[in-house]
């Protein structure tokens, strides 16, 4: 009988055997180079050999990964959720070819340890349609740059960064030691004939977060309140008529000090340092050039372990802004009405 799509299929039935019995049972892991690790249980040992791969990837691309999953690991990959490829060997002595296959197709091993994880990014301009900046384009032109620390394991703890092409944030931009986000700065233009034509006008005053969305009953249409406006661009999902980019005033803005990790200190969310730096495709160097800074800024002065956010909280942001010599200005400081726990009141503040 033919297989109907009736929802994912069990993952069970796709871990490697020595996955399989060792499940629940696992001893410890060993972190062999950057860019392997050995997993032991009670049924023995696999390696897993990380390939560091862009988001988008041709077929062709998924043949030559699948080819190399074939001759050297049986078959088996999985693929992360930063967009890595992992190789799951249990035969040790094929780690170190399938390494040099890698290489001499380009694929870069690393990613593990005290290094710089793969960037996970949105869709940009290739496929989403309110980007105030690119994503594929801004991460490859980062990640060149940075290249040396995703197959090293020079750091003082990992290092994540992500990228969200706008303020609704597809990407882990929220939760990332170096965040890049894509900003709008200017408010929709409004087409009100697209809006007459195919827009539900309660739909599209509803969606807006600030209620900067009025009706406008006389043209049959809505009007934007500039001053409520916070340039998220989630109308124009609503509808066409309210075009939100902006080739002259869209950029980007560098966000710091957010982790999901529990080890050491609680996860917690990444705070806006950089509010502006100009859309330059297709190298970004004002992007490129600020996370490099700010890398170093931080390799060059945290302790062994310390995740960028815990070396902020242990310095102070005074300090941080200091070292890193990123000027402080009215855009730093919250004043979202709702997040009070979060203000900064004391006289102590200096800025």
């Amino acid at each position: 009988m033919a297989s109907i799509d009736n929802g994912p299929p069990d993952y069970r039935n796709y871990l490697h055997p020595t996955v399989k019995e060792n499940y629940g049972k696992w001893k410890h892991h060993e972190h062999v180079r950057p860019g392997v690790l050995k997993h032991v249980g009670e049924f023995g040992e696999i390696y897993s050999v990380r390939v560091g791969s862009p988001r988008l990837v041709s077929i062709d691309f998924i043949r030559d990964v699948c080819d190399l999953a074939d001759q050297y690991c049986e078959g088996y990959l999985r693929f992360t959720s930063r967009n890595n490829i992992e190789f799951l060997t249990a035969d040790a002595s094929q780690v170190e070819p399938l390494i040099t296959a890698c290489q001499a197709k380009g694929l870069p091993v690393g990613g593990t340890g005290k290094s710089l994880r793969n960037i996970v990014h949105t869709q940009g301009w290739v496929h989403c349609h309110t980007p105030a900046a690119d994503a594929s384009g801004i991460v490859k032109a980062v990640m060149d740059d940075l290249f040396e620390y995703f197959v090293s394991d020079d750091l003082p703890a990992q290092l994540t960064v992500a990228m969200a092409c706008c303020l609704n944030m597809c990407g882990a931009a929220h939760c990332s030691d170096i965040s890049i986000v894509g900003v709008h700065r200017t408010v929709p233009q409004l087409n009100h004939e697209l809006i007459r034509k195919g827009t539900e006008i309660p739909s599209l005053v509803a969606c807006c977060p600030t209620a900067a969305i009025r009706p406008d009953p006389k043209n049959k249409s809505v009007t934007v309140v500039e001053e409520r406006c916070m340039y998220c661009g989630n109308c124009y999902t609503m509808s066409p008529g309210m075009g939100i980019m902006d080739a002259q005033n869209d950029g980007v803005a560098i966000m710091v000090g957010g982790k999901v990790s529990n080890a050491r200190s609680v996860p917690s969310f990444s705070r806006m340092v950089i509010p502006f730096l100009p859309n330059n495709p297709p190298r970004w160097p004002e992007t490129t050039e600020a996370v490099r800074h700010l890398v170093e800024v931080w390799a060059s002065r945290a302790r062994k372990h310390e995740r960028m956010g815990e070396w902020i909280e242990r310095i102070g942001w005074e300090r941080f802004f200091t070292l890193t010599g990123i000027e402080f200005t009215d855009k730093h400081i919250d004043d979202y009405i709702f997040s009070r726990e979060t203000f900064r009141t004391s006289a102590a503040f200096k800025y």
